[in-house]
């Protein structure tokens, strides 16, 4: 009973770092960029990269080895429909998150060099932020449905939930 319950705090731990790192990662750049200022910017994305590295990355690994652990635990096979579908979300996530990474870095050097030389953001940070805004959307969503699938459990795939 122990080793469900360590298990499953670890999971929800790693969930909400996830969750609650993104949004907040997504929340203080976007409000550095209203400001305009390439310093402010610069700032700001430097410690959302370190914050990334640091709390993201560590729970992306952590979740897929929880959640298998977990499962494997309670007895759930890896085919029941709602676990296929969270794993696919997971890529989901990844696959919009690691170029997200990326931009992050790019952002902030950007920024830092414009800071540096006084002069405006270039075109190049701003198509950037674009992008980086839009993948957070997916990215987000996805998160927000594994939580759902997670809560529910619902059957997927016909009789006992199975997909494959």
């Amino acid at each position: 009973m122990m080793l469900y319950f360590s298990l499953k705090f670890l999971h929800i731990i790693g969930a909400s770092v996830l969750l609650g790192t993104g949004a907040g990662i997504a929340f203080f750049m976007l409000l550095a960029h209203r400001t305009g200022r390439a310093d402010v910017i610069a700032a700001v994305a430097r410690i959302v990269v370190v914050a990334d590295f640091l709390f993201t990355a560590t729970a992306v690994v952590l979740q897929p080895i929880t959640g298998v652990a977990l499962a494997w635990h309670v007895g759930y096979s890896l085919s029941e429909g709602w676990i296929v579908v969270s794993l696919l979300l997971y890529a989901v996530t990844g696959a919009f998150w690691l170029p997200v990474v990326w931009m992050q870095m790019r952002m902030h050097k950007l920024a830092e060099a414009a800071s540096k030389s006084q002069q405006p953001l270039p075109k190049a940070y701003h198509r950037l932020f674009h992008l980086w805004f839009a993948f957070g959307f997916p990215a987000f969503g996805a998160v927000l449905a594994i939580f759902w699938l997670m809560i529910t459990r619902p059957s997927i795939g016909g009789a006992g939930g199975a997909l494959l």
